[in-house]
């Protein structure tokens, strides 16, 4: 039997923790990959009540890992974005991101345009899973009428490819009109985002359409020797256009917010990550 000590301690540390978890702003996951469906998103949001997170929301795509969109069949890709689009109309909560192959051509640019009209916001774009140059100038076509309808463009920027980083801002340089979210923040190569500050001070360059996710490369930062540079590297490309995502379910959203936790950023930088900044991006009302 517990001594009233020993018991006394326990109980104020589970009202401890579970006081910090009521006070934890809630989260917005803009990258959550949905495999399955129904099935993965009632998976996801089971996994983060269990880890008692407030979830205000995720970014849910159908694509990545064994599922790839490829160029060649634009009946299978229209057909698979009416999947997750049905699957938002059903929950208010998923924000749907959709996609196209830029080789596609005329039909990518018309399934862009549809379903925009039917609300989606976001368009993912991977050049390395889907086989794409950057710097194609079908790839410059489609970002730029994404611009034209309000949608913002995910692409990855894990540095996978050599001149990731750098080819994803000679795009968003060529397509300030556009709203990119550059995944993982570019890997460890995130030091070359640190260009933004001084690419700001040239005559007519604002690059305020570049967002980040963090998702992924914060697991490696929190509490290793280059956290410094990482959040040095976040404060200068700007708190406010930092955006949490975990990558599920590669990485789930409870091991994310673990290490994102430990990451040396005040209260309101991490109140702004988590859902602030995605907030004001996508319009979002709190949960």
């Amino acid at each position: 039997m517990r001594s009233l000590p020993l018991l006394c301690l326990s109980l104020l540390l589970c009202l401890s923790t579970a006081s910090a978890r009521e006070a934890a702003p809630p989260v917005f996951d803009v990258h959550v990959h949905l495999r399955d469906g129904e099935t993965s998103l009632q998976a996801f949001e089971a996994d983060a009540r269990a880890a008692g997170i407030e979830l205000a929301g995720l970014g849910a795509m159908w694509f990545g890992g064994p599922h790839q969109a490829l160029a060649g069949d634009p009946a299978d890709i229209r057909s698979r974005n009416d999947g997750v689009i049905a699957l938002a109309a059903r929950h208010p909560e998923v924000v749907p991101i959709g996609t196209v192959h830029p080789y596609d051509g005329q039909a990518a640019l018309d399934e862009l345009e549809r379903i925009a009209a039917r609300g989606v916001k976001v368009l993912k774009l991977h050049a390395h899973t889907q086989r794409f140059d950057v710097a194609d100038p079908r790839v410059l076509a489609l970002v730029r009428k994404a611009g034209e309808l309000g949608v913002a463009v995910l692409m990855d920027n894990a540095n996978i490819v050599a001149g990731d980083s750098e080819n994803l801002f000679n795009l968003a340089l060529r397509a300030q009109d556009t709203t990119f979210i550059f995944a993982h923040t570019g890997g460890l190569n995130f030091r070359f985002w640190n260009i933004l500050p001084l690419a700001r001070t040239a005559d007519g360059i604002d690059m305020g359409n570049v967002y980040f996710d963090i998702s992924a490369t914060l697991l490696l930062m929190a509490d290793s020797p280059i956290e410094d540079e990482f959040l040095w590297t976040l404060r200068n490309v700007g708190i406010d256009h930092v955006i949490l995502g975990s990558d599920h379910p590669q990485i789930s959203l409870a091991m994310t917010l673990e290490a994102f936790d430990r990451l040396d950023l005040s209260d309101e930088e991490k109140a702004a990550i988590r859902f602030g900044n995605a907030r004001r991006l996508f319009g979002l009302d709190s949960p």
